[in-house]
């Protein structure tokens, strides 16, 4: 059982455009961008998001690309993440990243347990996804498919 007194749900993603942010090609995304956002704020189980004085992330300078975006939030547990990402109109803009993003071809999105109230810093998050990405699923770094139990604390 998740005490969520204690430990959260951290969710980072990264993706990679296909246009710059401001070409016409991405703007159905960007136009759903607040839309999203709301969604996800107002869906049980959600805690932060990452997002810049414009209200998201996307100007959020990544690895020195500028056709890099991310995502970052915190939920109180895997299931609201879950629930947002597959059973809300989340899901309709998923099943178009094509439109907008290049295909992935290493793991592009990564979970992590972090205490609660804490805010994860973008460098956190990009740690982790490199974890994930050397080591596989492990209880630092893992996926909505591989989940693991936050820590147990003597």
């Amino acid at each position: 059982m998740i005490d969520p007194a204690r430990w959260q749900l951290a969710q980072f993603n990264v993706a990679r455009l296909l246009v710059p942010i401001d070409h016409p090609q991405v703007a159905d995304f960007v136009d759903n961008l607040d839309r999203v956002n709301e969604l996800a704020e107002a869906t049980p189980g959600f805690v932060w998001r990452l997002q810049s004085d414009s209200g998201n992330a996307t100007d959020i300078e990544v690895e020195d690309d500028e056709m890099m975006i991310v995502n970052m939030s915190v939920w109180a547990d895997p299931e609201s993440l879950f629930d947002f990402t597959y059973r809300t109109s989340h899901a309709e803009i998923m099943r178009r990243r094509a439109e907008w993003f290049e295909a992935r071809v290493e793991m592009h999105l990564v979970l992590w347990w972090v205490p609660a109230g804490h805010e994860p810093s973008l460098d956190e998050a990009l740690d982790r996804l490199g974890k994930l990405r050397a080591n596989g699923p492990t209880s630092e770094a893992f996926t909505l498919r591989d989940r693991f139990d936050p820590p147990v604390e003597a």
